[in-house]
């Protein structure tokens, strides 16, 4: 039996996507439901969204916090073990912080903003228990 798959029987890559793929759907549902909260959109067209004005430079940031769930979801199967297990707790850190401290108080996205963390939490856990079985299989 292949050590990474444990007792799951999920190969551990793709357990780290699968859960980049839940963060991805619902940091994008919550930006939808949040754009067609009433007079959202209103505000966003005056140039500001709350107190930060949005400028080329902020949304080059937030595109740059936005894609790295995307790349995890490609990086999390591709790396080797102990490149991907970092890349997973560092991108993680990164989008929590990301994710609670640009929140809002909508309700929707409380809930979403909820899912995401625990989601994470759960890729964070997932990558430091995760046992090293490319040394295994190559000393085999």
């Amino acid at each position: 039996m292949d050590p990474s798959k444990k007792t799951s029987g999920i190969d551990m890559k793709v357990k780290l996507s699968t859960l980049w793929i839940v963060v991805m759907f619902n940091m994008v549902f919550a930006d939808v439901l949040t754009f067609i909260t009433p007079g959202v959109m209103k505000e966003i067209m005056t140039g500001y969204a709350g107190e930060i004005q949005i400028t080329q430079g902020i949304l080059l940031v937030f595109a740059i916090l936005l894609e790295i769930p995307i790349a995890m979801i490609f990086l999390s199967r591709v790396l080797k073990y102990k490149a991907n297990r970092w890349a997973n707790m560092a991108a993680c850190a990164i989008t929590i912080v990301f994710v609670v401290g640009g929140g809002s108080a909508y309700l929707h996205y409380i809930f979403f903003a909820t899912i995401e963390v625990v989601c994470m939490l759960l890729i964070d856990w997932y990558a430091w228990k995760w046992p090293n079985t490319e040394e295994v299989v190559s000393k085999n």
